[in-house]
């Protein structure tokens, strides 16, 4: 896998790409619109941050790339990349339980906190690691 250079895109199969870890002067697009919604990413490598419709979506610190994001009624999907210990936040349904894999392996089962937000950190590399977060 590889950062985009391009900062958002749809890929092939209708899901998002978007960051880019190795830049250390930030990079942002506004309202890229996409399946009916309005994505804002900003990212460098200190952070990246995807927000759709005005609200978070998914964070990185430090920043990372991300690969073939897919949101569904049922969790979400993605492939992360970076260079180092990276902390996740995403902003889903409030009190909702989800349980969170990583490379197929089981990593644990938050319940969202009032805004929403759940965290987890992931030891990130340039290999990309499989994200799967499925709701309970």
């Amino acid at each position: 896998m590889s950062v985009i250079d391009e900062v958002i895109r749809i890929e092939e199969d209708n899901s998002l790409s978007f960051g880019n870890y190795s830049v250390s002067e930030k990079q942002k697009v506004n309202d890229f619109e996409a399946f009916g919604d309005v994505y804002k990413v900003k990212t460098h490598n200190e952070i990246t941050r995807l927000e759709k419709n005005g609200k978070l979506l998914l964070e990185t610190v430090p920043g990372a790339t991300v690969h073939n994001l897919k949101v569904s009624e049922k969790g979400i999907t993605f492939l992360a990349e970076g260079v180092d210990d990276t902390q996740i936040t995403l902003e889903l349904e409030s009190g909702v339980s989800y349980k969170i894999y990583v490379d197929d392996v089981n990593i644990g089962k938050m319940k969202a906190n009032l805004s929403g937000k759940i965290n987890f950190s992931v030891e990130l590399g340039t290999t990309a690691k499989a994200v799967h977060i499925d709701k309970k």
